[in-house]
């Protein structure tokens, strides 16, 4: 029986699994799939059984369940859910030897975050309150809000708050007393208790005083004492974050970077001995980022294997390399192995020491999301659970090829290329430029492009100069340079595909992207006319007024562009605005309306500017959506969002 193709539409069919945990013989996971009637995501816990591959449903009745945890004694499942009136994520205990879930806080802003005691009777958790005198009587009348810092808003939450106090606070278990630990009027966030509770590590600010100084670390909180100190001052400029405590207490791991390269610097495992006070880079060996990078569209609710300790001398830590996530060990001395590396994205996992394995969700090319069991000492990876098995058993997908060519200055590059479902001679592609810059295509499973294939299109996947997983240079060498070389790698990178696949339209080739792929888009198509049409997405058209309008705006221009406001000149000289005079190719522009990242006055101006020019253009915005529309957006809108790529590409 022949395969029918996939559709945007079939996104509400799908699911992806994330979180994964071990407990005795189950695994615990999350499952996350579109709802249609509701427009929105739900979430809810299973587990697994090792050897039955018994399923059960766990939780509570809530659409949103994440951050699963086992209670250090074995007795507890904890999550954060919204099974309440508010919708408010709180910290739900369900026992697992039968009960049902319930809520141990019942906080009104919520709780973001939280850890457990080392003799599991009680939690440590993140959450805020409103300043009541900072507070007006009458909440259904508008009122003005007083902005006094550098950092006010962010893609996705929108303009802070002015009114909160953050806290981490403490609840027990069996009493559910409350006792609030350490407040302030910037965002903290709890990530590690001592095992006795005389100390916790928090995150924070690198300098609270100095709202220029970009960055967090992390610091030591004496809880009697109340005095806090940062545990990375021999790298004063350093972004750290806390990854993994030694059992005896006295190793840290943290994970960060020294900010040599600003925003790109590659992240690399640091061990701060507890007594002694150093911090060293126990990674320096290898040029590779200490993260998963990888960009996909499909996967939902899911965090990246961590770095974690397989025993008390050793670690295990991911790393993005060539389009996969590969897992390292390390040890307290700096040495590294390479122990797993096969063509996939591991796109979350953690460790059962007892059995030195380690429960995955992963994806590929042609693999949605699915739940594994990776044995450490030998490499296997045991699959326990497809998803969406049973649904492509009837819907066809393409299998993408991998390629490395020569870039600007010989240099090599990787991509990948998805030819159309349906095999045949003179049709149409598109270079489709990642965002970022600093991240990469890789062997992930692609939901849109796979779509775009089944429409007939060829699809060009490109790595240029500026993203992740080939080096410290490579990532480092477009800052300051933007549409420069990266853009000689993406045009010989389509000048490669075309001969290589005769069998593609030369005349028939569309570029697109988002975020600093909309950047490259508005550039590309004002720097040649090669191309028959173009999308550009969520773009950057004009670094003057992004500047100051992106919530990473000033940071963003400083580090990745080398300018500030001093040099108008040249971030004009970088702008595509400046050269809109030279577009003919027809442009559909596409932007959130909340979208901070990218603000929307970015596609607004290039717009006005098209339109200026007689070009053929079109402006599309989306409500109640940011700059992650096309991957995490509401349901409704992503699909819109392709039916009006796929009406663009298919009149022109």
């Amino acid at each position: 029986m022949e395969k029918e193709k996939v559709t945007m539409a079939n996104l509400f069919d799908l699911k992806s699994l994330g979180q994964p945990i071990i407990h005795d013989d189950l695994i615990f996971y999350i499952e996350t799939q579109p709802n249609k009637d509701e427009n929105a995501y739900h979430s809810h816990i299973y587990s697994i059984h090792k050897i039955t591959k018994e399923r059960r449903r766990w939780g509570d009745a809530g659409t949103s369940q994440s951050l699963l945890t086992i209670s250090p004694n074995g007795k507890y499942l904890a999550y954060l859910g919204n099974n309440n009136k508010d919708k408010k994520m709180q910290i739900m205990l369900m026992p697992l030897d039968g009960g049902s879930a319930y809520a141990i806080t019942d906080e009104k802003e919520g709780v973001s975050h939280y850890v457990w005691t080392r003799n599991s009777a009680s939690l440590y958790y993140q959450t805020s309150v409103k300043n009541e005198e900072d507070s007006h009587e009458d909440t259904k009348q508008p009122h003005a809000i007083i902005i006094n810092k550098l950092t006010y808003k962010q893609d996705g939450l929108g303009i802070f708050p002015q009114n909160l106090t953050y806290q981490i606070k403490k609840v027990d278990i069996a009493s559910l007393a409350k006792q609030l630990l350490l407040e302030e009027k910037r965002e903290i966030g709890v990530a590690y208790v001592s095992h006795d509770e005389s100390y916790l590590l928090v995150s924070d600010q690198l300098d609270p005083n100095d709202e220029w100084n970009y960055g967090e670390t992390v610091y030591y909180y004496d809880i009697s004492s109340k005095e806090k100190r940062s545990l990375t001052t021999r790298i004063p400029k350093g972004n750290f974050s806390f990854a993994a405590m030694s059992e005896a207490e006295d190793y840290l791991l943290l994970s960060g970077n020294n900010f040599d390269y600003a925003f790109v610097s590659l992240s690399q495992v640091y061990g701060y001995d507890m007594e002694t006070h150093q911090l060293v880079c126990l990674t320096e060996n290898l040029d590779l980022e200490v993260s998963d990078a990888l960009v996909a569209d499909f996967q939902q609710n899911t965090s990246g294997v961590k770095i974690e300790w397989l025993n008390d001398s050793e670690f295990l830590f991911p790393v993005t390399k060539h389009g996969k996530i590969q897992l390292y060990k390390g040890d307290r001395t700096g040495k590294t192995e390479l122990i797993f590396d096969q063509r996939l994205h591991l796109t979350d996992g953690k460790i059962d020491k007892s059995t030195n394995q380690l429960a995955v969700t992963f994806s590929t090319l042609t693999k949605t999301s699915e739940l594994a069991l990776l044995n450490l000492d030998t490499g296997q990876l045991d699959i326990l659970y497809q998803p969406n098995k049973p649904f492509f058993k009837h819907h066809a997908l393409v299998e993408p090829e991998m390629f490395w060519y020569k870039g600007a200055d010989n240099w090599d590059i990787q991509g990948w290329y998805l030819p159309p479902l349906e095999e045949k001679n003179n049709h149409p592609a598109v270079l489709y430029i990642h965002g970022g810059p600093q991240v990469a295509y890789g062997e992930s499973f692609f939901y849109e492009m796979q779509v775009m294939a089944a429409e007939g299109y060829g699809v060009i996947m490109l790595n240029p100069r500026g993203g992740n997983g080939y080096g410290q240079a490579f990532v480092a060498s477009i800052l300051g340079d933007y549409g420069n070389k990266d853009f000689d790698d993406l045009m010989l990178g389509t000048d490669y595909i075309l001969e290589q696949h005769p069998e593609i339209n030369k005349n028939a080739i569309y570029v697109m992207g988002g975020s600093y792929g909309g950047f490259m888009t508005n550039w590309v198509v004002s720097h040649t006319n090669r191309f028959k049409a173009a999308i550009s997405q969520r773009s950057i058209s004009n670094w003057i007024s992004f500047y100051g309008t992106s919530d990473v705006g000033a940071f963003f221009v400083e580090f990745q562009l080398k300018r500030d406001l001093s040099d108008m000149v040249g971030l004009w000289n970088m702008s595509p605005l400046a050269y809109a005079s030279q577009v003919k190719t027809p442009l559909f522009l596409m932007h959130s309306e909340q979208d901070l990242r990218c603000p929307l006055e970015q596609a607004q101006q290039f717009y006005v500017a098209m339109k200026k020019n007689g070009v053929e253009t079109k402006l599309m915005t989306f409500p109640d959506s940011d700059h992650g529309l096309s991957r995490n957006g509401l349901p409704n809108l992503r699909l819109e969002r392709s039916k009006a790529i796929f009406d663009w590409l298919a009149t022109h």
